[in-house]
C-alpha cells in the first residue's frame, strides 16, 4: 500500500473521521483508522461501533492495499507537519512509514482484517433535503438531549417522518425541544427512529454552510448520510422514544410576548446571583410587565423589569434559568410568545406566529 498527497489534503479527511475514534478502546484496532487505497484514491474509516465515519481524496503514486494505522498519532504527526508539505505514507510488511520533507515517522499497524466495518445498512426510507434545513433542525434541538440517562432513549435525537413533515424532538425529561419542515416527497409509512448522541454531534460538525441537499438513508438499525466525499453511518437506539406530544401544554392560554434579545440579556444577568445548584429564576407576570428576580443562599438579589405585551392579572413561576437562555438562543426572529396556564404548568416558548420551533420548559418550585 502507498500513496502520496499534500499535507492540506490529507488534514481535512483526517479531521472529519478522527472525531469518532475514543481515546481508550476495549479493541485496540478501534483505536486506529482503516486505510484503503484503491484506484479513485484513499479512503480513511473511524469507529467506536456505534458510529462510523469514512472519508475520501484523491491521491498520487497509488499502490492497491489496506491497513490500519493508529488514528490519533496519524493525524498529530500531519497536524504538526508544515504547511504545503508533501506526505508520503508507504506500508513495509507490518509497518507504515509517513515521510515529509527531511521528517521521517514509522507507525505500528493492525490488519485490515481486524476492522469492523458496516457494510449495508437495510435501507427502508431515503429522505431527501436542502443541507442547511437539516442543520439548522437539529442546532435547535440538540442541546435539549440527554447526557449519560439511564433511560437510554433519552440520550439521543428523535427524527420523525410522517406524511411530508421531518420533525427533530430531544428531550431530557426536564425540557423538551421540537423543530419540523416540510419534505418535498410524502413518505407512505411513519417513522420514527432515536440517532445516539454522539453520532448527532458528529453529524452536526459535518454540515457546512452548502447550499446542496443530502440524502438521509433510514435503516432498521442504522441512518447513512452521504456528504461530498464523506459518509456517515450511525446505529440507531433500540428504544421507545417518549409520547413527546402529551408533554406539549394544552391550555396555556397565558401569552406574554416579548423581544427575544431583551429577554435572553435579562435573564443572563440575573442568572450572576441565582442559585449556583438549581439556576432558578421567578417569572412574575402581570399586564404589560414581566418581572425576573433571581436569589441565592447568600441572600443576594437580583431583579430585572421587562416591559412586555400580555394582560395576564398576575402569575409567579419559576424556572430553571439556563433552560430558559438555551431556548431563546436556539429561536429565531425578534419577538418571541412565552405560553403559561399556572405555577404548576410547563412553559411554552416559541417565535411570533409559527409553531415551526417549539421548546417546553418544566417549571421549578422555588
Amino acid at each position: 500500500m502507498r500513496f502520496s498527497l499534500p499535507r492540506e489534503a490529507l488534514l481535512k479527511p483526517l479531521q472529519q473521521v478522527v472525531g469518532v475514534v475514543e481515546r481508550r478502546q476495549t479493541l485496540p484496532v478501534l483505536s486506529n483508522l482503516l486505510v484503503n487505497v484503491g484506484p479513485e484514491g484513499v479512503s480513511f474509516t473511524g469507529t467506536d461501533l456505534e458510529v462510523e465515519m469514512v472519508a475520501r481524496t484523491a491521491a498520487e503514486n497509488l499502490e492497491a492495499g489496506e491497513i490500519t494505522i493508529p488514528a490519533r498519532k496519524l493525524f498529530d504527526i500531519c497536524r504538526a507537519l508544515p504547511d504545503g508539505a508533501k506526505v508520503k505514507i508507504e506500508q513495509s510488511g507490518e509497518r507504515v512509514s509517513v515521510s515529509a520533507g527531511r521528517s521521517r515517522f514509522t507507525l505500528s499497524t493492525l490488519p485490515a482484517s481486524e476492522f469492523p466495518v458496516i457494510e449495508s445498512i437495510e435501507l427502508v426510507e431515503r429522505i431527501s433535503l436542502p443541507e442547511a434545513t437539516l442543520k439548522d433542525l437539529i442546532a435547535r434541538t440538540a442541546f435539549a438531549m440527554a447526557n449519560q440517562d439511564v433511560r437510554y432513549y433519552l440520550n439521543g435525537l428523535l427524527l420523525d417522518v410522517r406524511d411530508n413533515v421531518l420533525r427533530c424532538v430531544a428531550t431530557d425529561g426536564h425540557r423538551l425541544a421540537l423543530a419540523e419542515t416540510r419534505l418535498e416527497t410524502r413518505i407512505s409509512t411513519r417513522r420514527q427512529i432515536i440517532i445516539p448522541r454522539k453520532g448527532v454531534l458528529e453529524l452536526q460538525g459535518l454540515f457546512e454552510s452548502g447550499e446542496g441537499t443530502v440524502d438521509l438513508e433510514l435503516g432498521r438499525n442504522h441512518l447513512r448520510l452521504t456528504r461530498g466525499g464523506v459518509t456517515f453511518t450511525s446505529k440507531l437506539i433500540d428504544g421507545r422514544f417518549p409520547d413527546y406530544e402529551a408533554v406539549i401544554p394544552i391550555g396555556a392560554d397565558k401569552d406574554v410576548r416579548v423581544g427575544r434579545e431583551e429577554l435572553r440579556f435579562a435573564l443572563q444577568r440575573a442568572a450572576i446571583l441565582s442559585n449556583e445548584k438549581y439556576r432558578g429564576v421567578k417569572l412574575d407576570v402581570s399586564p404589560n410587565r414581566l418581572r425576573i428576580v433571581a436569589h441565592n443562599p447568600e441572600q443576594e438579589e437580583a431583579v430585572e423589569e421587562l416591559e412586555v405585551s400580555c394582560s395576564v392579572a398576575e402569575l409567579s413561576v419559576g424556572f430553571n434559568v439556563n433552560y430558559l437562555m438555551d431556548a431563546l438562543a436556539a429561536l429565531s426572529g425578534d419577538e418571541i410568545t412565552l405560553s403559561l396556564r399556572d405555577a404548576q404548568s410547563s412553559c411554552l416558548l416559541r417565535k411570533v406566529d409559527s409553531d415551526d420551533t417549539r421548546h417546553v420548559i418544566m417549571p421549578l418550585r422555588l
